[in-house]
């Protein structure tokens, strides 16, 4: 097994990954919403506890150093295999959006660029850790995504907004998790090097990194990209979580409502008629407009284009 992109392996693991996403949607579909239910649930779970056992294989397994940073939730991926069996089982159906639009990004993401199996130096005796790589990210995207098709959730476009919020929400919770990983002596201590962004797998929440994170610094005002004080102060350095605030809300929002308009459309689409209409209303004082939108001739204006065709037409 040697996984580079787009060779053989890529478009094997590819084709697996989205043939089983659509036969268990084939499976699934005529089941009771109970069954969809439970099913979608116990693949949920069953990542859960794949996480954790994941210690019994390489590269964990002979690995100490690697198993004891990893088998915590330090990245998105990793904080969402914890998260979505809570958050399927709970009635918040902005969390559930949240789940939504982050799981079906990232897992799609994840497995069309799978960098975690590319750079295995030796792929061949972590097989298994590449099959459960891809299981895990495979996961986070099709139960999200059966979910909305089953109708068990019905996304609601006007709720975008929160999705970067919940993600902040997440990225906080992973930067506390490895805060506690360095006290209690699970990683290494930064020390000194407080410039170092790749100690660990972050999500870059300590500062961008790569070309992703060469992209969401575009975002990120000059305010957040310098040490402020102290004896590092005006040195480059990212605010750590605080620098990924505005390239959440700006790119974040506006592709959940884009993807949200495929499944609510017809929500959209009706807002937009009354949004017309109200402004038919404010700046058409003298209209009449009907349910439909259209504008209607007033009585009063009636009579006065009357009065003109008599007065320009002369009629025996």
């Amino acid at each position: 097994m040697n996984i580079q992109m787009f060779n053989g392996w890529y478009f094997l693991m590819l084709f697996i990954c989205i043939g089983a996403v659509v036969g268990l949607y084939f499976i699934l579909r005529n089941k009771s919403e109970k069954t969809q239910k439970i099913v979608l649930f116990l693949i949920l779970l069953l990542g859960l506890i794949l996480h954790f056992l994941k210690c019994f294989i390489p590269p964990y397994s002979t690995d100490n150093n690697r198993l004891l940073r990893d088998i915590f939730f330090i990245n998105i991926c990793g904080a969402n295999i914890f998260l979505f069996p809570f958050i399927f089982l709970s009635k918040s159906e902005k969390a559930k959006d949240y789940m939504f639009y982050i799981g079906v990004l990232s897992g799609l993401i994840s497995i069309f660029y799978p960098v975690e199996p590319m750079e295995k130096v030796n792929q061949a005796s972590e097989w298994l850790d590449i099959l459960r790589f891809y299981f895990h990210h495979t996961m986070l995207w099709a139960v999200p995504l059966l979910m909305v098709v089953f109708k068990l959730h019905k996304l609601n476009y006007r709720r975008v907004i929160y999705v970067p919020i919940y993600l902040l929400s997440v990225m906080l919770f992973i930067m506390v998790n490895q805060v506690l990983q360095s006290e209690l002596g699970f990683i290494p201590l930064r020390g000194n090097d407080i410039f170092n962004i790749n100690y660990k797998n972050s999500s870059m929440i300590w500062g961008p990194s790569g070309a992703i994170g060469d992209f969401l610094a575009i975002f990120c005002p000059d305010f957040f990209k310098y040490i402020p004080v102290g004896e590092h102060a005006g040195e480059p350095k990212y605010w750590p979580w605080f620098w990924l605030i505005f390239p959440a809300f700006i790119i974040l929002v506006p592709v959940s409502f884009l993807i949200s308009l495929i499944f609510d459309f017809k929500r959209f689409k009706n807002d937009m008629q009354y949004v017309k209409l109200k402004f038919n209303q404010r700046f058409y004082p003298n209209k009449v407009i009907n349910e439909e939108g259209y504008r209607v001739l007033s009585e009063k204006e009636t009579n006065k284009i009357i009065e003109n065709i008599l007065k320009t037409h002369n009629y025996k």
